[in-house]
């Protein structure tokens, strides 16, 4: 069984083409950007689904999904359950459905090793290239997150990588570069999107009770994005703006 916070049926944002997207519950990272707070909590406001419960209704979608759609998981941090999701994921593979992981990157053992066996694409957020920047951000070091990332590579399985540009935290110049460095040998890297901080769930950290640290922080403009875009593009020949 798999615990999951929400479940969005024709989504356009997280991978290719049409998709059916399970938030799982708990995550172990805190950003202080996080748009789905109440997603953190190991269990939270979440049910448990059986695997015949997901089935059917990635069955139920399938024909919407086209020859680019699928099923993808995100969070929270489903790497978190990723013994969990192993069995499903072979089901899905077996029946020929696309399937992507959204991760944080932080978690690789060996239920992660064998999941993605049976994973098309994983959709890699990469927070900060620079650990103390990433620490302030998540409340944990990026080292584990660069590491799957090196082992994406090895074992030649696609990645578009996330990027949240937050202004004053994650759009240093330096830092920019020193994740462009990083990425621009790894040919499984396709694309990366730079995502724009938005603030659309600090009222769910009021819901909750928590406080909201970056509130005086401002959206970005059209020129950091831009800026932001046109160093990416010095490392990676796809960069897009979501």
């Amino acid at each position: 069984m798999i615990r999951i916070h929400s479940i969005e049926s024709f989504g356009t944002f997280d991978g290719p083409g049409v998709r059916l997207v399970m938030f799982l519950q708990g995550c172990n990272f805190k950003c202080l950007y996080c748009a789905n707070p109440d997603t953190i909590e190991k269990k939270g406001k979440s049910r448990l689904y059986t695997y015949d419960e997901l089935m059917k209704m990635a069955r139920s979608q399938q024909p919407f999904f086209g020859k680019k759609g699928g099923i993808t998981v995100s969070g929270g941090e489903p790497l978190l359950q990723a013994a969990s999701l192993v069995p499903f994921f072979r089901m899905l593979k077996a029946e020929n459905f696309n399937t992507c992981i959204d991760t944080n990157g932080s978690i690789l053992n060996t239920d992660v090793e064998e999941l993605l066996q049976y994973t098309d694409l994983v959709l890699l957020d990469i927070k900060e290239a620079d650990d103390h920047t990433h620490r302030k951000i998540t409340g944990a070091s990026n080292k584990n997150t660069l590491e799957l990332a090196e082992y994406l590579h090895k074992k030649n399985i696609p990645v578009w990588v996330r990027y949240v540009l937050v202004p004053e935290y994650t759009d240093i110049e330096e830092h920019l570069h020193k994740l462009g460095n990083f990425l621009k040998n790894m040919s499984n890297v396709q694309k990366i999107e730079i995502q724009p901080y938005h603030k659309l769930g600090e009222y769910k950290y009021k819901a909750l009770g928590w406080t909201y640290h970056l509130e005086g922080v401002e959206q970005n403009t059209a020129e950091q994005l831009k800026k932001a875009s046109d160093i990416f593009s010095l490392y990676i020949n796809e960069v897009i703006i979501n």
